[in-house]
């Protein structure tokens, strides 16, 4: 890092020599220029118009060839200099690297999508300095939380609207289940009837891209190991299928579950329905079942019988063992 802010200084500390030596230049030129007083009367020894000037023979010249061959440098400086300061950039990016001047740039965007992700402290943020608050539901630093929510009863509208505290999932791991174009859809978006509003500014919301670019820089940071989440998650649930469909599946495939309600158990909420045969027609293949919880696939792409792929089922490769994935699977396809 050392070495990056050597380099950012000494091109800050070039810049202002040029511009120090430009506005020197204007001054002098100005002092040079500036209009004398003299006394009455001798306007006609010392006014320019009335004043002797050079002969054609001289004005076109020594006086022009000495103008042309200034102008000649100074064109040669600008011709020459420029490129030649301007050549060796490729090879400084190039052999910068992600860990010297690479590093820089993504350590300002990090600090950015911090300050995006926290609450601000005291009075509301300046523009110059936006707060959005993710933590306020998802935790400080993404480790998970609530957020108030209100639901309507589509069957019923006259029915008054229930206030839940939905859990809102942690984002410590968010970028180990979504790919990072994903991310951004959920954020631009954001997750219909759920809390999660459109952030983005396509999707209706205050950021723009470059913040919702530095968001996810944020969120790749603080992304915690994926040995780290293996083992916590295989001491938590260990090879209990229930236990691991309820704990990474259900807040999606089971009404109600991300607030405390749990309806049928992959029943289908936000995710289709898993229950009634429906895995089994959706995956005959065991083996593709299982590749499609752990890997998914891309946006666009097919899986399953006749599935495409949206882009919103979160893969848990880099979160669960195969044993763990192979008992979610066992028990998606028990499912009455």
């Amino acid at each position: 890092m050392i070495e990056v802010f050597a380099a950012v200084l000494s091109q800050r500390r070039l810049a202002i020599i040029v511009v120090l030596l430009m506005t020197l230049g204007w001054v002098v030129y100005l002092i040079s220029t500036a209009r004398k007083t003299y006394e009455p009367g001798n306007e006609l020894e010392v006014a320019p118009n009335r004043k002797q000037y050079y002969a054609d023979d001289v004005m076109e010249g020594p006086r022009l060839t000495r103008y042309l061959w200034w102008s000649f440098v100074t064109m040669a400086i600008l011709a020459v200099g420029l490129p030649a300061y301007w050549l060796r950039e490729p090879f400084r990016q190039e052999g910068a690297g992600f860990d010297r001047g690479t590093q820089y740039f993504h350590d300002q965007a990090v600090k950015r999508g911090k300050e995006l992700f926290e609450t601000a402290p005291g009075d509301p943020p300046t523009p110059r300095e936006p707060h959005f608050g993710c933590e306020a539901c998802h935790g400080k630093e993404g480790v998970g939380g609530v957020a108030s929510y209100s639901i309507s009863d589509p069957l019923n509208p006259d029915a008054p609207v229930t206030q839940v505290q939905w859990a809102a999932p942690a984002l410590n791991t968010v970028m180990l289940r979504f790919r990072p174009e994903e991310v951004r859809t959920i954020i631009v978006y954001g997750r219909p009837n759920t809390p999660m509003p459109p952030w983005g500014v396509e999707g209706g919301g205050p950021m723009n891209d470059q913040q919702v670019e530095d968001l996810i820089e944020y969120l790749k940071e603080i992304a915690l190991p994926v040995d780290q989440v293996k083992a916590d998650n295989l001491a938590r649930f260990g090879l209990d299928g229930q236990q691991l469909f309820e704990g990474f599946c259900a807040r999606c495939h089971t009404q109600g579950f991300s607030y405390g309600e749990p309806g049928v158990p992959g029943g289908g909420a936000y995710g289709p329905s898993l229950a009634g045969g429906a895995t089994l027609r959706q995956f005959p293949n065991i083996a593709t079942h299982v590749e499609w919880v752990t890997d998914t696939a891309a946006f666009g792409k097919a899986y399953g019988t006749r599935g495409i792929s949206k882009g919103a089922m979160p893969f848990f490769g880099n979160e669960l063992t195969a044993e763990q994935i192979q008992a979610i699977v066992d028990y998606e396809r028990g499912l009455p």
